[in-house]
């Protein structure tokens, strides 16, 4: 099999990550819920933290509700979607450093880790959406931080919400296209 026709078949079994991409959704729904609220900073992050251990359990009970398969077993790439995950791990000392250093930024660096960390996703999947919103979520998250100034940090997450059904919209397409292709 040609390593394209294994991507692709990642892309189609895996349905490009949506429910992953769900679950991230509702994570940074709550995310931003919490930085609405009128509690300290320190407060905020720390629950933001924990908010992230929704993600496991929820992805895999989205992926199953949509038929997405996330185990991707019998491919010889399926494992690698596991290691690209666990890849976004090794960036946390990076949140936690401005959790206790910097609790305004933390949000901002939470964020461009989000998005930067769906770059190699692009490779993965085959899906050019990854390689285009990976940086677009990234470097636009900097500038909102920048002009944000520490005010109104909801808005980074409300962003990367928005940022997020856009790409799962995107994904959703190139899923639909790939299907096309093995149906002809």
């Amino acid at each position: 099999m040609e390593l394209n026709e294994i991507r692709n078949e990642l892309s189609i079994r895996g349905k490009n990550g949506i429910g992953f991409l769900f679950s991230a959704i509702v994570i940074w729904s709550i995310v931003t819920i919490i930085f609405i609220q009128s509690i300290e900073i320190y407060q905020k992050n720390i629950y933001m933290l924990f908010s992230t251990g929704l993600m496991f359990p929820l992805s895999v009970g989205i992926s199953t509700l949509i038929k997405a398969d996330w185990k991707l077993k019998n491919n010889p790439l399926g494992n690698l979607g596991l290691y690209l995950n666990l890849a976004q791990l090794i960036y946390f000392p990076i949140l936690f450093w401005g959790i206790i250093k910097s609790p305004n930024d933390a949000i901002i660096f939470f964020a461009i880790i989000t998005g930067a960390h769906f770059f190699p996703y692009g490779w993965f999947y085959n899906a050019k959406a990854f390689y285009v919103m990976a940086p677009a979520i990234s470097v636009s998250i900097m500038f909102l931080g920048l002009y944000l100034n520490g005010d109104n940090l909801w808005l980074i997450p409300i962003s990367i919400t928005i940022f997020l059904l856009f790409l799962i919209f995107w994904l959703y397409f190139d899923y639909k296209k790939k299907i096309k292709v093995i149906e002809y």
